[in-house]
């Protein structure tokens, strides 16, 4: 039953899985996008040489924002595709711009996380969101 259970590629709980992982990714996103409510920590984003310019606090609010939104669609599954592709757009910037392309050493974080964002174009939310409810809904 055990080995029946570990090699077989029949999948388990997939939709559920699914949202497990779609719901702590959104929480982490959410978790990084709250910075923007810090404007200690935005105003001392703004000194990076990343963002010297003119437009520099705008760069760093909108990116933050980008991440706070995100992160919420992704935790509660609502326009989750789209939460999806804000995630994909914004930690793309912040790999290969702010952390200048190094996804396989240095800067996997953020590149992780626009996997991720792929995985749910692709899955869509899974158990447990808002959009399957909506669906339901629309079916009934």
């Amino acid at each position: 039953m055990l080995k029946k259970f570990f090699f077989s590629t029949a999948s388990i709980n997939l939709d559920k899985g699914i949202a497990i992982i779609r719901i702590i990714v959104g929480a982490l996103i959410l978790y990084h996008g709250q910075e923007v409510f810090n404007p200690k920590l935005m105003s001392e984003y703004t000194t990076w040489d990343t963002f010297a310019g003119p437009n520099a606090a705008l760069l760093v609010y909108f990116g933050k924002s980008s991440e706070f939104i995100a992160g919420l669609l992704l935790l509660v599954g609502f326009c989750t595709r789209l939460g999806a592709l804000i995630t994909i757009g914004t930690l793309s910037y912040v790999t290969f711009f702010v952390g200048n392309g190094r996804f396989w050493y240095e800067d996997q974080h953020p590149f992780m996380f626009v996997l991720f964002g792929l995985l749910f174009i692709f899955t869509g939310p899974g158990a447990w969101s808002i959009d399957g409810l909506i669906e339901k809904k629309i079916k009934s």
